[in-house]
């Protein structure tokens, strides 16, 4: 992939501005593996009040984001990155779901260079938006959140992890849940221990110890087929 650029439409540009300027994330930036562009939706209201919600037509609690900011804005960042590949996402219960296969797929696929995340907020969108300005509808789960914030983190988050030079180690991603893999099957990731070697009577695994590389990989991989076996043996091949 080459280096993506994130741009987050939002109500609380914030919210973005601190989670992707800290930590691993804040590093990466600095090293100009990714670049972010953050938009204030209210910022392409057309009214003196700045407004960019009303009422849903036919009734019912709760305000919807109107379709002419939201247009008004991705068609904004279009005309500015010009003809460059890019990904319009809107995040919503009712969209695919995100996991480690769509993650690694959109970073793998070097056609798309830009990514417009979509927060969404109150009871929603004008669904016209969702119909002609959206490539993507991704959700992180059954459940509702108040905006579209948490969920545009947390695919780019999980995106950025996989762009080579972020991590400490080029290999580090490579064994965590969802990477580490046995024939077929794909693991969750095996248990970590860490100084002191005892507390209050808990002792760490003495393999762990023993300096023998070699059976400490097969230890691990054995902790991690019998960890999905326990907590997720969907993830699982029927031989395992």
């Amino acid at each position: 992939m080459t280096k993506p650029t994130f741009h987050f439409i939002t109500l609380f540009p914030e919210t973005i501005q601190v989670w992707m300027t800290t930590s691993i994330l804040g590093r990466a930036l600095k090293a100009q593996l990714f670049d972010l562009k953050i938009y204030q939706l209210r910022d392409f209201s057309e009214d003196k009040h700045l407004s960019v919600d009303d009422a849903a037509y036919g009734g019912g609690g709760g305000m919807v984001l109107r379709i002419e900011p939201l247009v008004k804005a991705v068609e904004t960042i279009r005309k500015e990155i010009g003809e460059t590949p890019t990904k319009v996402i809107y995040f919503s219960p009712a969209g695919k779901t995100l996991n480690h296969a769509l993650v690694k797929n959109y970073v793998l696929d070097s056609k798309i260079d830009h990514f417009i995340f979509v927060c969404g907020h109150y009871e929603g969108v004008d669904q016209r938006f969702v119909d002609h300005w959206v490539d993507e509808e991704i959700s992180i789960g059954d459940f509702v959140l108040t905006g579209g914030e948490l969920p545009a983190l947390a695919m780019a988050d999980a995106m950025v992890r996989h762009l080579e030079g972020s991590l400490g180690s080029d290999s580090a991603a490579d064994t965590e849940s969802f990477s580490l893999r046995l024939g077929q099957s794909t693991l969750l990731e095996y248990p970590h221990y860490t100084r002191p070697s005892e507390f209050r009577g808990l002792g760490v695994p003495e393999i762990l110890l023993s300096g023998n590389h070699p059976k400490i990989e097969s230890w691990r991989l054995e902790q991690a087929r019998q960890k999905t076996l326990n907590r997720r043996p969907d993830l699982l091949t029927p031989t395992l």
